[in-house]
């Protein structure tokens, strides 16, 4: 595995590769790697020849109160574990290899930003948009790999994909869970033993409201009320919203089209989002 921090030596890198008609694929990750990103890397390493990840925790997606200055770090630990997955290329630039002095142009999200997290973290996914967007334009990717707990970021991403018609595929991996089923999240390092116990109330409520959906249930505010029922040990509720899978607008009753029950949740300090999928699944984005 190669260690890359700079943009001229990556794509010199990788042009071998694509001169041998290799497939490229690249896993995005802001770092403090775990299963999930796991599970991303081996979904790579499944299609693609050559696998790139990039660890580079974004400042512009964070808001002025946000955890940018603590959020988890440990690039040794991560570049084991990239090593270890067979990774080919591990590119982590700074902050300056990414955002050049002066820099002042962003990608800037339409209607899919909006609600959800949107709401709550004003500028987040321009920030997310922006990076991402850079990303591509750096490692030149084939296929490119997201996880499905980061539901809105990835209808955010494949749009952009479509709208700036980029050559590349996108794939959505299922979400990864603890076995307690606490979606994995590099921010679940922040919970008290205590807390963690009450954080499991997100997934509780929403595979409650997903059996119902199963069961046969269509009315969207039965299926709200039943997930809501669960979360009364989170501190505090930020959202839980039934959507339209593809618009991310609030879902009609009776469901008739692919849906997610979407929600974001405090417990202690920690705020933590999870999501469902109501008869939606989530596959390639065709390319740009």
């Amino acid at each position: 595995m190669q260690t890359i921090t700079r943009v001229a030596e990556l794509r010199s890198t990788l042009a071998k590769s694509r001169g041998a008609d290799r497939r490229v694929g690249l896993v995005p990750t802001m770092g403090y790697l775990h299963d999930g990103h796991m599970a991303l890397i081996a979904a790579s390493q499944a299609q693609c020849d050559v696998t790139v990840v990039s660890i580079f925790v974004n400042p512009t997606q964070f808001g002025p109160n946000e955890d940018l200055s603590s959020y988890p770090r440990d690039f040794l630990r991560d570049e084991e574990l990239c090593r270890d997955g067979g990774v080919a290329i591990l590119f982590a630039p700074d902050t300056q290899e990414v955002y050049r002095s002066h820099f002042e142009t962003f990608v800037e999200p339409g209607d899919l930003a909006k609600p959800l997290c949107g709401v709550f973290r004003p500028g987040h996914f321009r920030g997310v948009a922006t990076v991402v967007c850079k990303l591509f334009n750096m490692v030149q990717p084939d296929v490119v790999f997201f996880g499905q707990k980061d539901f809105q970021q990835c209808a955010v991403v494949r749009r952009m994909v479509i709208d700036l018609n980029l050559p590349i595929e996108m794939v959505t991996v299922p979400t990864v869970r603890e076995r307690d089923g606490l979606a994995m999240s590099s921010r679940n390092r922040y919970l008290s033993k205590e807390e963690r116990q009450r954080a499991l109330a997100i997934n509780r409520g929403l595979s409650a409201a997903l059996d119902e959906f199963r069961s046969g249930e269509r009315n969207v505010e039965k299926l709200i009320a039943v997930a809501r029922g669960h979360l009364e040990a989170v501190d505090r509720l930020q959202y839980l919203e039934l959507v339209d899978g593809d618009t991310l607008k609030t879902a009609d009753s009776p469901l008739r089209r692919p849906a997610a029950l979407c929600a974001a949740a405090y417990v202690g300090s920690t705020r933590l989002i999870d999501n469902v999928l109501l008869g939606c699944q989530l596959g390639s984005a065709m390319r740009g």
